[in-house]
């Protein structure tokens, strides 16, 4: 019979990196906002390469600290061993500082081939030097992050993000406003400068004993975590480097300007799904790093993390198919909207993101380095493959196209490998899910194609509003009412998403007892829902065969045709 704890521990951890992420949005609104104000689409398009570089520096140099450092410190968390956890955080510490030094010193030394490399001279070799400083403070704030993390303080990770997103904004927002495009280095730097003291206050707060570590015990600690952090390093230069070079054949095919609208789509495309990924990494990974050796509660785990995901994720991402202009026009200018295809474009390869990488995290969970790089490598091919062909053939929407195939690939990859690895198989829940979901989405996208800018419109709004019942219901099938709170109880109840009988709980207490006896939520036609959206997408593909067949044919033209003729025989009979 399947655990119920692990589902409410899955939507207690995305409820909290869930709610930071919405104040990340927000803040983020204003942020991207104003940039696209006063840089363009040209320097939001600046401001993306800068970006690109630092990252694929980040990747390069810091060896894949932050995530083999969670994995240790998660590892040993879970061996309750005090004296082995004091000694991982102490040695990641020091291995954070050196190699973001490293790092810095890295970007100094080719920021003139960068800058030839990026831009075509070296003008920017001055503004390149300088994101080392930017590298720097990213790297030892990532260790620092691991730390917390590893330590599953979800709570501070969440504070963490928010407050170095809102002091980073507060500070990069002047900078550009003064200096324009002279200052998107200076900003990059200060927003890095705030992510290093947030999480420099919150990684203070765990109080550890500074151990006595002899030489060789730092040097088996630092092997541990370079020779994890090995592949984690390839499998992180490989996507920082897929989207370095995806830019560039942007740039070089289509020109500056779209490097810019893909830069705000590709943004966008991640806002929602940033979200449930983000919380997959802050509890799912050193959760599962915890109990990778046994394979059925590894895979039993994947397999809740994967519906959940799939269940707050669907929704979401109907809803940026189908607002997209009206996304594109809060967070930039009109300047931007031809930023719209290509971003529906992505969203159909964020929902696939969404399925593979659950399954995925029991590679980087178990340590196979050879699987992790080689899953990497090859996704890498097949996305700049399918990039260069695509944006030659269809200009800029053709880099989300590329995404989105290079996603089917990666699905289909990832399965196979964690099949052999762990014997996963996807639940029946968890197809039944993808099968629902991955159809609606289609459905969607295809009727901006298919009908009527307004009609299609219509059609997303509803599909939002059926997904979002269905899921929520669903939701509630999987956690007890005790676990809801009350507020949030409260408004299911007055939807009619939970029983009537809640609105007469008035304490804590009632509602444990309530839950107790019916420990879950079973009197939620859901599974009508289900069937509800099933002919809601058979309806909407009869109406878009109507409107293609009338519109390839003019059947409804003839029908008039023949209607006339009829009216006029009629009136000859009846003279």
């Amino acid at each position: 019979m399947t655990k119920k704890h692990t589902y409410g521990q899955i939507l207690k951890s995305s409820a909290v990196i869930g709610g930071s992420s919405v104040l990340n949005i927000a803040i983020g609104i204003v942020r991207t906002k104003a940039m696209a104000m006063l840089l363009g689409p040209s320097g939001v398009g600046l401001m993306g390469l800068y970006g690109s570089i630092t990252e694929l520096t980040i990747s390069i140099a810091g060896m894949g600290i932050n995530s083999s450092g969670v994995r240790q410190i998660a590892e040993a968390v879970g061996s309750d061993d005090t004296e082995r956890i004091a000694r991982t955080a102490a040695v990641l510490r020091r291995i954070s500082i050196f190699l973001g030094l490293l790092g810095a010193v890295f970007l100094i030394g080719f920021s003139g081939p960068l800058s030839k490399l990026t831009f075509g001279n070296d003008q920017h070799a001055t503004a390149v030097a300088l994101l080392s400083i930017a590298v720097f403070f990213n790297l030892v704030s990532a260790g620092q992050g691991a730390l917390i993390q590893g330590m599953r303080r979800i709570s501070d990770l969440a504070k963490m993000g928010i407050l170095g997103t809102l002091f980073g904004t507060l500070i990069s927002i002047p900078v550009v406003y003064f200096l324009r495009e002279d200052g998107i280095v200076i900003s990059l730097v200060l927003v890095a400068a705030m992510g290093i003291l947030t999480s420099w206050w919150y990684s203070r707060k765990i109080q550890l004993q500074t151990p006595a570590i002899s030489a060789s015990q730092v040097g088996q600690e630092a092997t541990a975590l370079l020779k994890l952090g090995f592949a984690f390093m390839i499998s992180g230069l490989l996507m920082s480097g897929a989207a370095y070079a995806v830019r560039l054949i942007i740039v070089r095919k289509v020109g500056f300007d779209a490097a810019g609208l893909y830069q705000s789509a590709w943004t966008l495309g991640g806002i929602y799904i940033g979200f449930i990924l983000q919380a997959m990494g802050a509890d799912f990974y050193p959760r599962l790093a915890a109990i990778a050796k046994d394979n059925t509660e590894c895979n039993r785990v994947v397999n809740e993390q994967a519906h959940v995901s799939m269940l707050l994720a669907g929704p979401g991402i109907i809803a940026t198919l189908t607002f997209a202009p009206l996304v594109i026009a809060l967070f930039y200018t009109p300047k931007f909207e031809g930023a719209v295809e290509i971003l529906r474009w992505l969203c159909l390869g964020m929902s696939l993101r969404v399925i593979s990488w659950p399954m995925g995290f029991i590679i980087v969970a178990k340590g196979v380095q050879n699987l992790l790089i080689f899953s990497e490598l090859a996704w890498t091919v097949v996305y700049l493959g399918l990039a260069w062909v695509c944006v030659s053939s269809f200009n800029l929407k053709g880099a989300g196209i590329a995404f989105f195939g290079s996603y089917v690939f990666h699905v289909f990859m990832i399965y196979a490998i964690v099949r052999r690895l762990s014997g996963f198989r996807c639940s029946t829940a968890n197809l039944q899910t993808s099968f629902l979901f991955l159809g609606l989405i289609a459905v969607v996208f295809c009727s901006f194609y298919a009908l009527p800018p307004l009609l299609a419109i219509g059609v997303g709004t509803l599909a939002v509003l059926l997904s979002g019942i269905y899921s929520t219901q669903v939701l509630l099938n999987l956690i007890s009412l005790d676990r809801i709170p009350r507020p949030v109880l409260r408004v299911l109840v007055w939807f009619r998403l939970a029983p009537s009988s809640c609105k007469e709980l008035d304490g804590l207490e009632s509602i444990c007892k309530t839950a107790i006896s019916a420990s879950v939520v079973r009197n939620k036609p859901f599974v009508d829902i289900k069937w509800s959206i099933f002919a809601y997408m058979a309806c909407t593909l009869f109406s878009m065969w109507v409107h293609w067949y009338e519109g390839t044919y003019g059947w409804l033209a003839v029908l008039g045709s023949f209607e006339s003729e009829l009216k006029m025989l009629v009136s000859i009979f009846h003279i």
